[in-house]
């Protein structure tokens, strides 16, 4: 039984339900049905050989996919000879920085939504089990629900990335944000910095947050967070982060952040 065999028969026999699954024969099918029954999981211990080969496989599909380095990422914005901001357009779980931002939500454990494309199931997905797993230990000992515009900080595990910092944004409805949901949108940014400044951090990767899903529009989204980010950098001369990163995905957030932080 090859490597990918293995782990989704473990999965497979966690759960009665799955007792009639079949593995697909090819490679794209067997990762996706890995990934899907990894999204679906409940956070709870796994034996050691599953972790080792579950993270052989994922660094095997991180060395495909490529890792990229912060001399790759187009400089756009020098706020002193200190701080300088980048964009960046890509999968933001191919970063090699401090850290890389989650847009979580309010029970952090990540998606549990069979192969969503949300960044929340993507940065878990990339990750491995083991990054549920940290969440749920922090919302066992916090005792309620993450409140929005915070920041928690936890191990990255199988990305390139060495830690991944988590908040919880604003859900707008109807796509139109009132002034405290708008500021609720500047604390996230405020506190993800102050959590990467806590911790020694020297370079953050910023997704999207609440844009999206969220409903945030994207325009006041970015205004807001260059913005915050700005402002915190300048407020705090000491700040141990030197660079960051503002991550997109889509063509439209790209033109978006190019001339806010020029």
């Amino acid at each position: 039984m090859n490597r990918l065999d293995f782990l989704i028969d473990c999965l497979i026999k966690e759960d009665p339900q799955y007792a009639e699954m079949r593995i697909p024969e090819d490679l794209q099918g067997k990762r996706d049905l890995f990934r899907a029954l990894r999204n679906v999981r409940e956070p709870k211990p796994v034996s050691e050989e599953f972790l080792r080969l579950q993270d052989e496989e994922l660094q095997a599909q991180l060395q495909e996919k490529g890792v990229v380095e912060l001399d790759a990422v187009q400089q756009l914005s020098i706020i002193n000879s200190q701080f300088s901001i980048l964009l960046w357009q890509g999968d933001i779980t191919r970063l090699r920085v401090d850290a890389i931002v989650n847009a979580a939500n309010a029970q952090m454990l990540g998606c549990f939504h069979p192969l969503h494309r949300c960044i929340d199931n993507a940065i878990h997905s990339a990750a491995g089990v083991q990054l549920r797993e940290e969440c749920h230990r922090l919302m066992l000992r916090q005792g309620h629900l993450e409140p929005t515009g915070q920041a928690k900080i936890t191990k990255a595990y199988n990305l390139p990335c060495k830690y991944v910092i988590h908040t919880v944004g604003p859900i707008i409805p109807n796509g139109i944000p009132t002034a405290f949901q708008k500021e609720q949108l500047a604390s996230c940014y405020h506190n993800i910095m102050a959590c990467a400044d806590e911790n020694g951090l020297e370079s953050v990767a910023f997704c999207c947050i609440s844009t999206g899903e969220f409903r945030f529009p994207n325009q006041l989204a970015a205004e807001i967070a260059v913005q915050t980010v700005k402002d915190y950098l300048t407020a705090h001369p000491d700040c141990s982060v030197r660079q960051v990163v503002f991550n997109v995905f889509k063509d439209e957030d790209r033109n978006i952040y190019q001339p806010i932080i020029k």
